[in-house]
């Protein structure tokens, strides 16, 4: 965990106003304690792909917010894939764990309509 200072300082680009904005408008979900905000590596990764998003890709800032969610709903969506890839590994026959891998290699091979 960083602080706000320490942040800001490792981060090219990066100004105090604008992670504040972040904050406030819940882009970025720091851990608040009694001295200030404290980063987690995951926040430090948000941090870093907004302002990607915002100098290099030149998504505008009221365009932040839809792009956002979609990526969080796109990495929920490959952690529930995951999970469940796991519990059929962990509870499936391997009849039905071949069936599974049989039926989606079909439905991504060239040509097919899935």
């Amino acid at each position: 965990m960083i602080t706000i200072d320490v942040l800001i300082r490792e981060t090219a680009g990066l100004g105090r106003e604008d992670l504040e904005r972040w904050i406030s408008q819940e882009w970025v979900r720091p851990d608040r304690r009694a001295d200030g905000y404290v980063f987690r590596d995951i926040d430090v990764a948000r941090v870093r792909l907004i302002l990607e998003m915002r100098d290099q890709m030149d998504v505008g800032e009221p365009a932040l917010p839809v792009v956002l969610s979609l990526l969080d709903q796109l990495y929920d969506m490959r952690r529930q894939m995951r999970d469940l890839a796991a519990a059929l590994a962990a509870v499936a026959p391997l009849e039905v764990r071949r069936d599974v891998a049989e039926h989606l290699s079909k439905r991504s091979a060239p040509g097919s309509r899935g």
